[in-house]
């Protein structure tokens, strides 16, 4: 995509998953917020996935396909490349799926001996690894802005690695959380709590 493209309205969907017990073994609530640009909501999609599962690969597919969003969305966020603890999404299998290219967030890079030590707990702790792996190198890039000024650090299917920079900068304008998502967490927390929590 062309940068003079980039700096236009494009739309962007950030999932995000909402509180949930550990290994509760339950459906945890997704949201997906679309945005046009980083200051328009647009509009928000839901599913669930299971606590620590393996289906949330299948149900972001599902919805970001039957979205009326779908043709228009230039990118899927993602919040980790986890959702409801340990439920891995492939995001090359939700790229080729969905065609669309997916940029998974991280606010700190991530300890794979930590990551590692945790899947011990988990049932299939392999295939749970091996999906990570197969998410590709740990990228950074700097956020500067009036009110950002940090880096974030991102894994990327679909794209290449200056689009999803140029994503991230264009979404990431309140904090060091890009819009889509930051909104998902704030509405996803107060629909638990009553009232939004967390940081955002």
């Amino acid at each position: 995509m062309k940068k003079e493209r980039m700096k236009g309205e494009i739309r962007v969907i950030g999932f995000d998953d909402s509180p949930f017990k550990k290994f509760s073994k339950e459906d945890n609530l997704i949201m997906g917020v679309v945005m046009r640009g980083p200051y328009l909501f647009e509009g928000a999609v839901t599913t669930k996935v299971r606590v620590d599962g393996f289906n949330s690969t299948r149900k972001l597919i599902e919805a970001v396909n039957k979205s009326k969003f779908k043709l228009q969305l230039r990118a899927i966020l993602l919040d980790g490349i986890c959702l409801a603890g340990f439920n891995t999404v492939d995001i090359n299998k939700l790229h080729k799926a969905t065609q669309i290219p997916v940029i998974v967030v991280m606010r700190k890079r991530p300890s794979f001996n930590r990551i590692k030590k945790a899947l011990s707990h988990t049932t299939r702790p392999k295939v749970r690894e091996e999906l990570m792996k197969k998410a590709g190198e740990i990228h950074e890039v700097k956020i500067k802005s009036k009110n950002v000024n940090g880096k974030i650090f991102f894994q990327k299917a679909g794209c290449r690695v200056e689009y999803a920079e140029e994503i991230l900068k264009l979404m990431t304008q309140r904090s060091l959380v890009p819009e889509p998502l930051r909104i998902a967490h704030l509405i996803l927390s107060s629909i638990k709590f009553g009232e939004s929590k967390g940081p955002a």
